[in-house]
């Protein structure tokens, strides 16, 4: 994994714009509408290369393959497991619903209604690992042709995927995470063994005291963030930790946000993690003021933390001057090596929901890029 020794890095936590023609393909596959996915996979790899390209071009120096062939960044692995079908259960409401009912009816679910998300009805057990290795080999071909400083793929958590996809076969939902650990795993060594940083998504720890857990008390919630923690290092366990980041979130939507539970409640255990570096929120108004708790928090030696400098859920274009601020901020308390310049969370996390358009967010990723320059300028003169 890249650190910053002599400039401040930028990169971004995963999912980016999808071509309009892809969208079309994706629904299709979606509404069980496309019997042959050859064209989906064809036009996967094609946008690949092009995000790529598109990246590179923005200034970005640790890219991905933009989530560009997946319906959303967790419930993706539903199509290539056995053990998923019917509706997703019925949860209890989550605490901003109950604080804000009439914002809660308004916004209505999460991403398009065309993105499935059934429970777990059988046992789990991969039926087509062929998506995994050809993704893989997408983003090897792009990375052939448009090199950058390092290249990364994201994958689901064992405690996020239980999150969308509901358990109606699985004693307990520590049988049931486990479960998906231990097939998770195979995904997870095979993109460490093609060279690639292995991100792994989870707003569990972050979003789950709000919509998945929230009958929970904080004790409670605590113990299950060391949980979900203890299944994906074991699911982990043959990624290097050099090769190995987290990213944990509150939500990618424009809400409230006024029931997120506080960075500092579960910052403890995220760094206890075999990961070396940990992505988080860090530009929306709800949790741009937490750089300060890394006065109090000390940053494990060899850790690298990702603090979002951009917000993914405005179409405002944040101004390079505040970028720089926002970094330099970090650097002041964790050190300049210990620093890269991300995003909150996607731009494309659901396929077919925009919420920041794609001209506005290469906008974004630009100034950020500039905000980077910025700051290595005046971190190191």
């Amino acid at each position: 994994m890249k650190r910053s020794t002599d400039r401040i890095l930028t990169t971004h936590t995963g999912s980016l714009p999808r071509p309009a023609d892809l969208l079309d393909l994706i629904k299709a596959r979606e509404e069980g509408r496309l019997d042959n996915l050859t064209a989906l996979h064809g036009r996967a790899r094609s946008a690949t290369d092009d995000i790529v390209r598109a990246q590179v071009a923005a200034g970005v120096d640790i890219v991905n393959d933009g989530e560009q062939g997946k319906s959303d960044y967790s419930t993706y692995i539903k199509d290539r497991l056995t053990g998923f079908a019917g509706a997703n259960v019925q949860r209890l409401p989550s605490r901003e619903a109950k604080a804000f009912p009439d914002f809660a009816a308004l916004r209505g679910g999460l991403g398009p209604t065309f993105v499935k998300r059934p429970n777990c009805v059988g046992p789990i057990a991969w039926t087509d690992f062929a998506s995994v290795e050809r993704e893989i080999a997408d983003l090897k071909a792009a990375r052939a042709a448009h090199p950058a400083e390092d290249f990364f793929m994201t994958s689901v958590s064992p405690g996020q995927a239980s999150r969308f996809l509901g358990n109606e076969y699985y004693p307990d939902h520590e049988a049931y995470i486990r479960a998906l650990g231990a097939v998770l795993h195979d995904e997870y060594t095979a993109i460490a063994q093609a060279g690639f940083v292995l991100q792994v998504d989870c707003p569990d720890l972050g979003s789950g005291w709000n919509s998945q857990f929230p009958d929970l008390t904080l004790a409670q919630f605590r113990k299950m963030v060391e949980l979900h923690l203890e299944v994906l290092d074991e699911a982990t366990r043959d990624v290097p930790p050099e090769q190995l980041r987290l990213h944990l979130c509150w939500g990618n939507y424009n809400g409230p946000h006024t029931e997120d539970i506080p960075l500092r409640e579960i910052i403890g255990p995220v760094l206890k993690s075999r990961a070396t570096a940990i992505s988080f929120e860090g530009a929306n108004p709800r949790h741009e003021h937490e750089w300060k708790l890394w006065k109090d928090v000390k940053l494990p030696d060899g850790k690298i933390i990702i603090p979002g400098v951009i917000d993914s859920t405005s179409n405002f274009v944040e101004h390079p001057e505040v970028v720089a601020d926002r970094i330099c901020r970090y650097a002041s308390v964790v050190g300049r090596e210990n620093v890269i310049a991300g995003t909150d969370c996607g731009f494309g996390t659901f396929a077919g929901r925009v919420d920041v358009f794609p001209s506005v967010v290469w906008a974004k990723l630009r100034s950020m890029a500039e905000g980077a320059k910025i700051a290595s300028k005046s971190l190191w003169g």
